[in-house]
C-alpha cells in the first residue's frame, strides 16, 4: 500500500500543486483509507509492548499528521528532501566532536553554516567562498558584510 502511495506521488512529482492536490483525493486518499482500515483491525490484536505494537500505536496517533499532505498539493508526502538537506549539519556535528578547541569547532561550524547556506542559495560554495575572501577584506560595516551573506547574492554576483 505505502508503494502504491508512492506511485501516485511519482506520477504526479512534475505537476501543478492544483493537480496533485486533485490526484491525492481521487487516488491516495483510498489508499490511505486502506492503511486507516488496516491499522483498526490489527492494532488491536498486536502486544502493545512489542515492536509492531508500539509502531502501529505511533501510526495511530500521528495518522493526522500524515494524511496532512493530502489537503495541501504543495506538500511533500515526506520529508525525505529535508533530511537530504540537513545530513552535512548531522555529518559536521558528529565531526565536531572530534575538535580540538572549543574555538576549532565554532570555526568549522561557521564556515559549515556558510557553505549549506550558499548552496541552498543556489550558488556553488567554492565559487562563493572564493567571492567571499575576496571581498570580505573590502567590507567596512556590517552593512558590507551583509551584502556578502548567500541569500543577499545572486549566483551572477559570483563571476
Amino acid at each position: 500500500l505505502i508503494s502504491r502511495l508512492y506511485g501516485v506521488e511519482g506520477r504526479v512529482r512534475q505537476a501543478s500543486a492544483q493537480e496533485r492536490h486533485q490526484v491525492r483525493q481521487e487516488r491516495a486518499r483510498p489508499i490511505l483509507e486502506e492503511i486507516r482500515a488496516w491499522l483498526e483491525r490489527t492494532r488491536p490484536e498486536v502486544p502493545p509492548a512489542t515492536a509492531l505494537g508500539k509502531a502501529l500505536t505511533y501510526l495511530h496517533n500521528q495518522w493526522e499528521s500524515l494524511i496532512h499532505y493530502l489537503d495541501d498539493g504543495r506538500l511533500e508526502i515526506d520529508n525525505n528532501a529535508t533530511e537530504r538537506t540537513i545530513r552535512p549539519f548531522v555529518i559536521g556535528r558528529r565531526n565536531w566532536l572530534f575538535s580540538a578547541t572549543v574555538e576549532g569547532a565554532k570555526a568549522s561550524a561557521n564556515l559549515y553554516s556558510l557553505i549549506e547556506t550558499a548552496k541552498a542559495n543556489g550558488h556553488e560554495p567554492y565559487a562563493y567562498l572564493c567571492h567571499l575572501f575576496k571581498e570580505l577584506p573590502r567590507a567596512k560595516c556590517a552593512e558590507d558584510i551583509e551584502k556578502l551573506l548567500p541569500y543577499s547574492l545572486s549566483p551572477a554576483d559570483l563571476t
